[in-house]
């Protein structure tokens, strides 16, 4: 494996930053006109997917080789991937700068490194936060010869750049709710969960069918991108399946049912950069 840098320059086109927010703001943004609720929906089999062998990527926004301009990004929510890594297979060292990159794993063991020293491995019921800032070399490989890791891949925009770089990992088993959505990310060190550059709130939820439920807004003018992990909910009448993603926004509230048994993901987030 390559030697890690212990900088990278950010002031440049190729920067994981100006990359990302390239077209960005022009979609799924507050509506100022309207004071009603707004909606848009991305069912499953619409995400872009890409199958390198090794790695079986969906993408519910842009990303890499898939290029939609209605699906850049919901506000602050850039990245979105659902990724599938074969076994013994992984990401070789590459660089990242000012991007707040959260990795949930669903099945596996997930290898990380990085250009700080840290070399750890994440698996189901852990969150990884990965503060990028002023530039941060990693590589993350599948720790199992056997089976492949299965994990979530988000990145988020942050509201304060060039930071010194940090990284964060927590079990959240012990903090897991049946029947109602907790905590695991927030904008402060001192909640629940991990912490990141950006006033976001993330929730998990695991649900019995038929339980109902309200999420109130955290910050006046989020919105909320709603990912289905498993099963089949209703929100606010709007009818989802797995791994369907439903964003959310010019609302204080919104009600939530499952309609099977369902785990479910909610990314609260500015929805102005």
């Amino acid at each position: 494996m390559p030697a890690f840098a212990s900088a990278i320059e950010v002031n440049d086109k190729n920067s994981t930053y100006n990359r990302m927010l390239d077209k960005v703001g022009f979609n799924h943004l507050p509506n100022k006109e309207e004071k009603t609720m707004n909606t848009i929906l991305h069912q499953a089999n619409t995400r872009g997917h890409a199958n390198h062998g090794w790695l079986d990527s969906h993408h519910s926004f842009s990303f890499a080789n898939y290029h939609n301009p209605e699906r850049m990004h919901f506000g602050v929510l850039r990245v979105l991937n659902d990724d599938q890594v074969s076994a013994g297979m992984g990401f070789g060292t590459h660089p990242h700068d000012n991007m707040e990159i959260i990795s949930i794993p669903l099945e596996g063991d997930l290898e990380h490194k990085d250009s700080m020293g840290n070399l750890a491995v994440i698996k189901e019921g852990d969150v990884q936060i990965m503060s990028a800032g002023t530039g941060i070399m990693h590589s993350e490989y599948n720790r199992n010869k056997e089976k492949a890791v299965k994990f979530l891949q988000i990145w988020v925009f942050p509201n304060k750049k060039n930071v010194e770089p940090r990284y964060d990992q927590i079990s959240i088993k012990n903090i897991e709710k049946k029947n109602e959505f907790y905590q695991i990310l927030s904008p402060s060190q001192e909640d629940q969960g991990v912490w990141l550059y950006q006033d976001a709130w993330f929730h998990l939820g695991k649900f019995d069918a038929g339980k109902q439920t309200r999420y109130s807004i955290n910050k006046k003018g989020n919105g909320v991108y709603v990912f289905v992990l498993d099963g089949e909910v209703e929100i606010e009448g709007q009818q989802l399946g797995k791994r369907d993603g439903f964003g959310i926004w010019d609302i204080d509230s919104f009600n939530f049912k499952s309609n099977s048994n369902a785990r479910v993901l909610l990314l609260e987030v500015p929805m102005s950069l």
